[in-house]
C-alpha cells in the first residue's frame, strides 16, 4: 500500500473541537502538506519516501478526515495549521496544498505571510469571483450518503473523474482505496453542506510567497481553468503540468511530482532562515 520505508510515528495534537492526527518525518527545512477532500495524510507517502532526505515533512489529517476528529471547515483548517506550527515551533515553512487542501493552504498563507515562505498548489478549485461553489455534485452526494449510506457514496465517488488514477501501479491504487475507506462523510452530513461550498472563497490579496502551481496533464478542466486564473492573480507563480497524471498527480507520477517540488523548494530555501 505504498507504505513509508520506515513508518513515521502517529502523533496527536489536542485543539479546540478536535484531536488532530499528524506525522513528522525527515530533516531539513520544514514543509507542511495539506491533503484534499476525502483523502488523508497518507496521500503524501510517495513524497515522504522521495523527499525526506532533504526536508522535514509535516502532514496532518484535516478535521473529519483520516484519524482526526472534529468537523472540517476553512477557518478550522487555518486555526489547526497555526496550532500545529506553534506546537512544533515552526516559524518558517513551505506549504503544499492539494485540491480542497490548497484553499486551506492559501488561506493560511494569507493570514500568516511571515510564516509561509513558499507555496505549492496542486489541483486548486476555482477561486474566481462568482465561480460556482463547487465543481462537485455535493447535493447528490449528500442525498446518496443519507439514503444509501457511506458505502454507496464511496463507490460513486471512486468512479468520478477526479478519483481516476492514470497509473496502473497496484500500490498507488491500494493507497487511494484505503484512504477512501477511512473517509466517513461527516462534512456532507452537516446541515447545509450541499447548499454552501465545503470551502468558502479565499482572498489572494495577501499572498506574497513564491508559488508553484501544479496540475496533472489530464486534470479536470475546471482545475486547469482555476490554475489559469491563479497565474493571472499571482504574478510570482510558476506553473507546470505533470505528464501521465490526472487530478492526483502525486500518485500517478510520484517521481516527476517529487522532482518538481524538490527543485522549487530548494531554490526558495537558498539564503533563507528556516525551521
Amino acid at each position: 500500500m505504498a507504505a513509508e520505508p520506515t513508518a513515521a510515528p502517529d502523533r496527536y495534537l489536542e485543539v479546540e473541537g478536535a484531536r488532530l492526527h499528524y506525522r513528522d518525518t525527515g530533516t531539513g527545512p520544514a514543509v507542511v502538506l495539506v491533503h484534499g477532500w476525502t483523502l488523508d495524510l497518507e496521500m503524501w507517502n510517495p513524497q515522504v519516501e522521495r523527499l525526506r532526505d532533504q526536508f522535514r515533512l509535516v502532514r496532518l489529517d484535516r478535521r473529519g478526515h483520516g484519524r482526526s476528529s472534529g468537523s472540517p471547515g476553512l477557518q478550522q483548517d487555518v486555526d489547526d495549521l497555526a496550532a500545529l506550527c506553534r506546537s512544533l515551533a515552526l516559524t518558517s515553512i513551505a506549504l503544499v496544498g492539494m485540491s480542497q487542501g490548497s484553499r486551506s493552504a492559501l488561506a493560511f498563507a494569507g493570514s500568516a505571510p511571515a510564516t509561509v515562505r513558499a507555496l505549492i498548489l496542486d489541483g486548486t478549485p476555482d477561486l474566481q469571483p462568482g465561480a460556482a461553489p463547487s465543481d462537485l455534485p455535493l447535493a447528490h452526494f449528500q442525498l446518496l450518503l443519507r439514503t444509501q449510506g457511506i458505502a454507496a457514496f464511496r463507490r460513486e465517488w471512486r468512479a468520478q473523474d477526479a478519483m481516476q488514477l492514470q497509473t496502473h501501479d497496484h500500490a498507488m491504487q491500494g493507497l487511494l482505496g484505503a484512504m477512501l475507506e477511512r473517509y466517513d462523510g461527516r462534512d456532507l452530513l452537516d446541515a447545509g453542506a450541499a447548499e454552501t461550498p465545503l470551502m468558502p472563497a479565499v482572498s489572494l490579496a495577501g499572498i506574497t510567497a513564491p508559488v508553484l502551481i501544479l496540475n496533472g496533464e489530464f486534470d479536470l478542466d475546471t482545475r486547469s481553468t482555476a490554475a489559469d486564473y491563479l497565474c493571472t492573480q499571482l504574478p510570482q507563480a510558476e506553473r507546470f503540468l505533470i505528464a501521465r497524471a490526472g487530478h492526483l498527480p502525486n500518485l500517478d507520477n510520484p517521481d516527476d511530482y517529487a522532482d518538481l517540488c524538490r527543485t522549487f523548494l530548494s531554490r526558495q530555501l537558498v539564503g533563507s532562515t528556516w525551521r
